[in-house]
């Protein structure tokens, strides 16, 4: 009866809606949405011919699809599963459990923060192409391991020597973990988020894509335009001043 629904039902399927659409979102920025949908349709039949209909030899055959379908969805969509979780605790408002069990301190400073924004702001003037990606609470380890190790202090002229355009070192990104730069020419996952401007390259869909997987702020510098651009949270900012960047770069 409809009398009989509880406010813990009703939490209940607020819940589940939720859930989904963070399952959509995810989805669709992964490129897998019709994937999604698809699963979806084959799900909510299943729900119909078991449940509902009581249709006991194709309800028996959706029950034995979805067994088998269970593991062969975790395969296919591991790295999707991996992005949700990592998202799911990257996430500002859970951030403090995180820093909670983390022995990290809070590393950047002023002396770290500085020379990034003159570097960029020289790259910027001089049109030269850079892509740098600063490590807050999700560990880049497996990124650093892509690339040249370096291990060094940050220092502006070391920035821009990596990525001077002869420099063997300048194309990739280079991370920055715990106030020193540990590493140039990594490889970044690409974004395929289908809303990204076609006029944005590698570079900004590489920024874009590390965003979507961590928690990390990349920070691109135009080849074409000399813009600097700043990704976090899998958003792009577009045309940021040396004032903005220093702001995003303080909160890291």
């Amino acid at each position: 009866m409809f009398f009989d629904i509880t406010i813990m039902d009703i939490v209940d399927v607020v819940l589940v809606a939720l859930l989904l659409y963070y399952l959509y979102r995810v989805m669709k920025d992964s490129g897998s949405l019709n994937v999604f949908l698809g699963i979806l349709i084959f799900f909510f039949s299943w729900v119909l011919v078991s449940e509902l209909l009581h249709m006991r030899l194709l309800g028996s055959i959706f029950d034995q699809l979805m067994s088998v379908g269970t593991i062969a969805l975790v395969i296919i969509f591991q790295d999707e599963i991996r992005n949700f979780f990592r998202t799911l605790g990257s996430h500002r408002r859970l951030r403090f459990i995180s820093k909670f069990f983390s022995r990290k301190k809070d590393d950047t400073d002023m002396a770290d923060v500085m020379p990034i924004v003159m570097a960029c702001n020289n790259m910027a003037q001089q049109k030269v192409g850079a892509l740098i990606v600063v490590e807050r609470n999700v560990s880049l380890d497996d990124y650093v391991k892509t690339g040249e190790v370096i291990n060094a202090d940050v220092s502006q002229r070391l920035i821009e020597a990596v990525f001077f355009k002869n420099a063997p070192l300048h194309d990739g990104a280079m991370i920055v973990q715990k106030g020193r730069i540990v590493a140039a020419q990594c490889i970044l996952p690409v974004s395929h988020n289908l809303d990204i401007p076609k006029k944005l390259g590698l570079r900004h869909r590489s920024a874009i894509g590390i965003s979507e997987n961590s928690d990390a702020l990349a920070i691109v510098v135009s080849e074409e335009t000399g813009s600097i651009s700043a990704a976090f949270g899998g958003k792009l900012m577009q045309n940021l001043d040396a004032r903005k960047l220093e702001e995003l770069l303080a909160k890291s």
